[in-house]
């Protein structure tokens, strides 16, 4: 069986924000890193630092199947898991549904609590300050 590619988060209902557990998102981070892995492999990065069992592994990620997150494959008699969602699109489904439930859709309000809340160095800051400076420059473009 040939495995899907990934496909951007939401696919399947646009409106409906991808919502994802701390387990999910950490299984999803070994498959995005390796492109696909068997249960056994995640829960070689995985089990560790979360001391979850290859069971629970295996169990979420049929979960997360069922949730067309990941599709698998066989190889010999091991599933071979493959990231069915994109991390990009991951991220920004969730900071969007973060941004809407927390901060009434308010882009300006999530960045201000980040930058009050978050210890930001000066190098993080100046990092901020360029990104600012280069989104300033494009809107000017775009407004030609």
């Amino acid at each position: 069986m040939t495995p899907r590619k990934p496909s951007p988060a939401g696919e399947n209902d646009p409106s409906e924000p991808l919502r994802l557990g701390d387990l999910q998102l950490a299984i999803l981070r070994v498959l995005w890193a390796k492109g696909e892995a068997s249960v056994t492999e995640v829960h070689e990065v995985v089990g560790p630092e979360r001391g979850s069992a290859a069971s629970t592994i295996a169990t979420m990620l049929s979960k997360m199947e069922a949730r067309d997150l990941v599709t698998h494959h066989k190889v010999g008699r091991q599933f071979v898991y493959t990231p069915l969602v994109e991390e990009d699109s991951a991220r920004r489904s969730m900071v969007q549904d973060v941004k809407t439930r927390m901060f009434g859709g308010d882009p300006l309000e999530l960045l201000s609590h980040l930058v009050r809340e978050e210890e930001l160095g000066s190098d993080d800051l100046s990092e901020l300050k360029a990104l600012i400076a280069k989104k300033v420059r494009e809107a000017k473009r775009g407004d030609r």
